[in-house]
């Protein structure tokens, strides 16, 4: 039986909550939410995801002990403010998991992603979170409309808490693979608080910039090699920065800059074999 509950910041700030022991997905959740008038500021957490779903159309796998949890907010800022909302929600996990996890030494992950601030945990772009390298949890955004008219955004979070995919395009991890021993409830209640501080500091979108520092000191792969695959193509260079967008900035050989905004990226051994 899931025994959700929000942290006290998540309480005082007013989020609401419901939990599930197993959804079919809870971003469609959310979705149907804002579809029926909810005003936003709720979190929908379950303990096992049959439908969820990934960028791209993609599968999220999410067994039963696994966290799949969405928060529906209906914000009122301009529409390319909208996309930075995964980089506060990357931040917020990253505070959250980095809260509950014991500290421990870096090990190089399986592919050289390990983090830029020593920590274990790290910030793969544009919305995954990686442990020693490897996918420990993926971040969706997703739009919706309330009976008015207004967006509605929906902020799906997965954590692999007691197991992986397998066969997945990147490398993944969980907890449990990790010799941790968190609960999916645990990492709720530390990521609802996290949040929190962190859609606090993006401030409707005139914190962006102080968000996305936050991003890059926890960013995999700074000044490393790097590989975005694209409809087939692949472009690879070093990653230099993320820009004032969020976009990710790529410098090749010559020393010309390209700005990515969506792709799927590998780091270090895998940024440098063929494809």
């Amino acid at each position: 039986m899931a025994k959700f509950a929000l942290g006290a910041k998540a309480k005082a700030a007013g989020y609401r909550l419901a939990g599930f022991d197993a959804i079919g997905s809870t971003n469609s959740e959310a979705l149907a939410a804002a579809a029926a008038g909810d005003p936003g500021g709720i979190w929908f957490a379950a303990l096992q995801q049959n439908a969820g779903r990934g960028r791209r159309g993609r599968e999220w796998h999410s067994p039963a002990g696994n966290l799949a949890a969405s928060l529906l907010i209906v914000p009122d800022v301009a529409p390319e403010l909208i996309a930075t909302l995964g980089f506060v929600a990357g931040v917020a996990l990253n505070r959250g998991l980095s809260a509950i996890l014991p500290a421990g030494v870096v090990r190089i992950g399986i592919d050289g992603a390990d983090g830029a601030d020593g920590s274990r945990i790290a910030l793969k772009w544009p919305n995954d979170v990686l442990a020693d390298g490897a996918k420990l949890a993926g971040i969706l955004l997703e739009a919706g409309k309330t009976p008015d008219g207004r967006s509605a955004i929906v902020i799906g979070c997965g954590v692999n808490i007691i197991a992986a995919p397998e066969g997945t395009p990147y490398p993944a991890t969980s907890l449990s693979a990790l010799g941790i021993e968190r609960s999916a409830e645990d990492v709720f209640e530390a990521l609802s608080d996290a949040w929190v501080e962190t859609f606090s500091l993006w401030d409707d979108g005139c914190g962006v910039a102080a968000v996305l520092d936050r991003w890059r000191g926890s960013a995999a792969g700074l000044g490393a090699p790097v590989a975005v695959a694209q409809d087939g193509v692949v472009r690879r260079g070093i990653f230099e920065t993320i820009d004032s967008a969020g976009r990710l900035i790529i410098r090749d050989a010559d020393g010309s800059r390209f700005p990515i905004t969506a792709g799927d990226v590998h780091f270090g051994a895998t940024a440098s074999a063929r494809s």
